[in-house]
């Protein structure tokens, strides 16, 4: 079964059930957009500045064999948050998203078991291991925060490095 994360069954785009790229799709892409959407409609009204985080992926930069839903789903991500920061920057609500590398989670635990598996990733990530959680949570935290009044329609990178080879 492929997740909504799209990392437990690894497969050539052409073997993926079209339900499970929906699937992805819908949690993904969908599911952003929607709450995004809620949370502007109960937003906008008073005029206050608010903002506003997606989560992407690092995968949302880049392609990587097997995961072809998943990394659709997260390039949709990045275009909605760069569209959505341009059309709500009136309305001073900043859109922006993070990204992160693999993370050791409930989630990702099962493909990380599989040490070729890990292996690659980690060959990928100049840093060299793997990210946080509290890592992410931080850089939410910081585009989030008046530090970053003037940030909108940026995909913060939390990848120990993949994305700028």
């Amino acid at each position: 079964m492929v997740t909504a994360a799209g990392i437990n069954r690894p497969a050539p785009l052409v073997e993926v059930p079209v339900e499970d790229m929906a699937a992805i799709l819908e949690v993904n892409v969908l599911g952003t957009l929607l709450a995004c959407r809620s949370f502007a409609k109960r937003v906008i009204p008073g005029g206050q500045p608010a903002a506003v985080v997606t989560l992407s992926s690092q995968l949302g930069a880049v392609g990587y064999p097997g995961r072809a839903p998943y990394c659709a789903s997260k390039h949709a991500v990045n275009g909605l948050t760069k569209a959505l920061a341009l059309e709500w920057a009136p309305h001073r609500i900043r859109v922006n998203a993070v990204a992160p590398t693999f993370v050791r989670t409930p989630m990702t635990e099962p493909v990380l078991r599989d040490e070729q598996f890990l292996q690659a990733v980690l060959s990928r990530i100049p840093a060299g291991r793997l990210g946080e959680v509290d890592e992410v949570v931080a850089a939410i935290c910081f585009l989030l925060s008046d530090d970053a009044s003037l940030v909108t329609g940026h995909i913060l990178a939390v990848d120990g490095g993949w994305t700028a080879q």
